[in-house]
């Protein structure tokens, strides 16, 4: 930690819940990224990096501001706005096709001295419960003026339906905005923390972590990018609940997550970085787990049907987010992930891996 500036280098190989705790026990520091403290910040800051800080600091990619990285010659460099600026572009959004980071320099803001941390259970027995629950919460979150201390999920599993997140702030703030009265009837819990290491420590134990957190297994995933002319219809919306409360998933271990965005995320124009979904205000992710061996069609047939409900209704191709990996994407994936951000991936690609060593099946390829 650099006390003068408040820039932290980091190991590309360090786990976010590492990266939490020692930017505290270095000056009370934080940074934005996700839930999961398995996660290694190598690819949460090359990829996007969401989390519930991101309306309020940006992604977890926005905080970096130099790194070390190993190139496809085997060359060993430095690279930032000023030094190899198009690698560290591309590297801000699509590492993986690059390079190998090992170090970050970020910048870091300073821990909130108290958080309000809320979650309403929604008491929505049936499909049309759920869906009004939903919409609900879609006009909260999609009001112009929300706060950007306030962060929150929808999220959907076998077990019910609970409206969930953090408000960076203290309880007479968040009690302003009164969310309770803008949701269904739901039992609330709301407790605040002065603590910044049990913020994050309680984000971990939301329900989706708690099902899969660290465990392995075989899963599939989809995600989808809204913006703000991606707003569902009431019908779509009672569609989309239905054909969920009806369709064989497969298994009993789903979760789809509505996920807001926007906020400082957005702050960045789009050819910024490389990251493609600067205009996202929120996503939704969808995972569907087989504990017991290979992931099934009947798994893969709920999400893609899931996903085409979505699409069909706002009619056209929605974006999707490179760290939710789905190789049904097939060839689409890049355009998906990058949007209009690929070509100049592309022209980088050649100049500084022109073999192709940094590839998996979605990373940006070559033009022929």
């Amino acid at each position: 930690m650099d006390r003068s500036t408040w820039r932290a280098s980091i190991g590309g190989g360090t786990l976010l819940g590492d990266v939490t705790k020692r930017l505290h026990e270095n000056g009370g520091r934080a940074m934005a990224h996700g839930t999961c403290p398995q996660v290694g910040i190598g690819g949460h800051a090359t990829i996007g990096g969401l989390g519930p800080s991101s309306r309020l600091w940006g992604s977890a990619l926005d905080h970096v501001v130099e790194v070390e990285v190993v190139l496809a010659n085997s060359s060993v460099v430095r690279a930032s706005e000023k030094k190899n600026a198009d690698i560290f572009w591309a590297l801000k959004g699509a590492g993986a096709s690059f390079g190998i980071i090992t170090e970050f320099v970020v910048r870091t803001q300073a821990e909130p001295p108290k958080s309000t941390l809320y979650s309403y259970g929604i008491q929505a027995g049936n499909a049309k419960d759920k869906a009004n629950a939903f919409k609900k919460w879609q006009k909260l979150i999609s009001k112009p003026n929300l706060s950007r201390k306030f962060a929150s999920q929808f999220i959907m599993t076998e077990l019910g339906v609970t409206v969930t997140g953090t408000y960076f702030g203290p309880q007479d703030e968040f009690d302003q905005l009164d969310i309770a009265s803008q949701l269904p009837n739901a039992d609330q819990s709301v407790v605040v923390l002065d603590n910044w290491l049990g913020v994050v420590g309680h984000w971990a134990e939301d329900i989706a972590l708690e099902l899969l957190g660290g465990i392995q297994s075989h899963f599939y995933a989809k995600s989808l990018a809204y913006t703000k002319k991606d707003l569902l219809s009431d019908a779509a919306v009672d569609k989309l609940f239905q054909y969920i409360d009806t369709v064989d998933k497969g298994t009993l271990a789903w979760f789809l997550i509505w996920d807001l965005e926007g906020g400082a995320i957005n702050d960045y124009a789009p050819d910024a970085t490389a990251y493609g979904h600067r205009d996202a205000l929120f996503y939704h992710q969808a995972y569907a787990v087989n504990l017991f061996g290979q992931v099934n069609d009947k798994i893969r047939n709920f999400l893609t049907g899931l996903n085409k409900i979505v699409t069909d209704s706002v009619g056209h191709d929605m974006g999707a987010y490179a760290g939710y990996v789905d190789r049904a994407l097939g060839d689409d994936g890049p355009s998906k992930y990058w949007g209009k951000n690929l070509p100049k991936l592309q022209r980088i690609k050649a100049a500084v891996d022109p073999k192709d060593v940094f590839h998996n099946p979605q990373s940006v390829k070559l033009t022929a």
